[in-house]
């Protein structure tokens, strides 16, 4: 039986689907334009419960999906595995977008790039009433 190398996609998936299993934690989000395309993966090592992170490291994109982008994804992987955590928290889906409230544009209004969030929940997708 021949043996694969490593499979950071697959060590992921397996990691994630264990649940918890203590800390350190490691916690993947991907952001998007809208509900389609990731532009944008953070990643963080949380310590302990209730612990501030201790690294954050983010990745972008103009084109194409973080998500299935292998490169990517090894990277992701990579730093989890050098950070020796014990569990992956990542979220369904995409959770809003990329840009940041108070850095990229204004704290209290909308992304001007991102029209797609403008009064949605990040959560569950669906729209607002105001």
């Amino acid at each position: 039986m021949m043996k694969l190398g490593w499979q950071p996609r697959k060590w992921l998936e397996k990691k994630s689907k264990r649940g918890n299993r203590g800390y350190p934690m490691g916690t993947i989000a991907y952001y998007g334009p809208d509900n389609r395309r990731a532009s944008k993966a953070a990643v963080s090592i949380m310590p302990a419960l209730h612990a501030d992170p201790v690294d954050l490291r983010r990745w972008f994109a103009e084109t194409g999906d973080l998500r299935t982008d292998e490169t990517v994804i090894a990277e992701i992987a990579a730093f989890l595995r050098e950070n020796e955590v014990k569990s992956v928290v990542m979220a369904d889906g995409i959770l809003g977008c990329p840009h940041e409230e108070g850095i990229d544009y204004p704290v209290g209004e909308a992304c001007p790039e991102c029209s797609y969030w403008k009064g949605r929940n990040r959560w569950t997708g669906k729209l607002e009433s105001s």
